[in-house]
């Protein structure tokens, strides 16, 4: 009799338990659905629409490099769809996530034949035989494949390196200038790879693309991050004196820091990318064997006068900032600060790669100096990722860095070899 008691004094409590689990379960299939709708549309819309400022510049720049991951959370949500909602505003929501899944699935539709014009472009450049003159060795460590897509969700896999952070190497005014180093662990003599970072020329650190830095000394470079002074406080060419600086710096190490000194190679990304290239391009350059650009601008006379659309960044005031005024106020800064320019004899090869959707350094210019460093007799490769926009390679293990890690790797093997 007592067991009967305590049976039915714990059922009420079981079946309310029961209820509210009910209720509650009932109230996630109600919500989460649509939620999965709305998000993935919302992240997915970014792959196709520039973003008009500064503050939404991360989802124009992130949403085509997470598309993986877009088109897992809008097929969920089909499917939720599908299984639980019905009604016209279920329907509407449906049709959002296939709109949204069409659209995540942009990119990767593009993968193959975007990978098949840079091999093309790498071949017309530097020979149908470039790779063949690539040591097996060095050849085993590069990536397997231009995308792997269990990599999109696991991250790229590291290795552990050396590395030496703040590093003084000069001190314009009473502003120290610093540098961190990356080295793989095993001693001897490595390509190097100096590197600039971008910014608008305004900011940024050493530790700025510290995954790429990372990952390139783990397979066999010296990696040296470099810092100069930011505008507007310090204007051009207060910039590539530093950069100048940090190369003398450098070069006086060289055994210090396991550097080759005939192999070195530069490479920066957006206003660090034209630092690099002007470092590489003047007539009295530091020994630089080859240049990686990353959609860094290149003729800024042009630029100003025929700004992007959107423009998130305000193109005309970034190079006020940075030159002290306009092309008309101060015609022969900008021809002296303009890679293009300084195109008028062979020079190092050079990887331009930038972004078919990028409002803020337009491709087109990367493709216009490409083509007149050919003219020149230059080693030149230009790449253009038609989904990627500006700083494309935040993302590290994104699909459009997937790609450009994949030929800078087969670029500075050929070029450092």
């Amino acid at each position: 009799m007592a067991q009967e008691n305590q049976a039915s004094h714990h059922q009420p409590r079981f079946r309310g338990n029961r209820k509210l689990g009910s209720i509650v379960a009932i109230l996630l299939l109600s919500v989460v659905p649509p939620a999965f709708s709305l998000i993935g549309l919302f992240l997915s819309l970014w792959i196709v629409i520039p973003a008009p400022t500064l503050f939404l510049l991360p989802l124009g720049v992130g949403a085509p490099e997470i598309s993986p991951w877009l088109v897992g959370v809008n097929a969920i949500a089909i499917l939720l769809l599908l299984r639980f909602h019905q009604g016209l505003f279920s329907r509407i929501f449906l049709v959002g996530s296939v709109v949204a899944l069409i659209l995540s699935l942009l990119p990767l539709m593009q993968v193959s034949s975007t990978n098949q014009r840079f091999s093309v472009a790498m071949q017309s450049a530097l020979g149908n035989d470039y790779l063949e003159q690539i040591s097996q060795e060095r050849r085993v460590n590069n990536r397997p494949s231009p995308f792997v897509l269990l990599d999109a969700f696991r991250g790229i896999p590291a290795s552990d390196v050396r590395s030496t952070s703040n590093i003084q190497f000069s001190n314009p005014g009473g502003v120290p200038l610093t540098l961190n180093l990356y080295q793989p662990l095993q001693p001897g003599k490595y390509p190097t790879i100096v590197m600039i970072y971008g910014g608008a020329w305004q900011r940024g650190t050493p530790d700025s693309n510290e995954s790429f830095s990372r990952y390139m000394a783990a397979h066999g470079y010296v990696v040296v991050a470099i810092d100069y002074r930011h505008a507007p406080q310090f204007k051009f060419p207060a910039q590539l004196e530093d950069i100048n600086t940090a190369f003398a710096f450098v070069l006086d190490h060289v055994d210090d820091y396991n550097i080759d000194r005939d192999r070195i190679a530069v490479m920066g990304r957006s206003s660090g990318a034209h630092l690099a290239m002007l470092a590489a391009f003047q007539s009295d350059a530091p020994p630089i064997k080859a240049v990686v650009d990353y959609y860094g601008p290149v003729e800024l006379t042009l630029g100003y006068r025929n700004p992007p659309n959107p423009d998130p960044i305000d193109s005309r005031a970034t190079l006020k900032a940075f030159l002290g005024g306009t092309p008309d106020e101060l015609p022969d800064l900008y021809r002296q600060a303009s890679p293009y320019q300084y195109v008028t004899r062979p020079l190092p090869p050079t990887l331009l790669i930038y972004g078919g959707r990028d409002h803020i350094v337009q491709a087109k210019f990367g493709e216009a100096l490409s083509e007149r460093l050919q003219s020149v007799g230059s080693r030149a490769v230009f790449l253009e990722i038609p989904w990627a926009d500006h700083a494309f390679d935040a993302v590290f293990n994104g699909v459009s860095n997937q790609l450009a890690l994949y030929y800078t790797e087969r670029f500075l093997e050929w070029a450092l070899r």
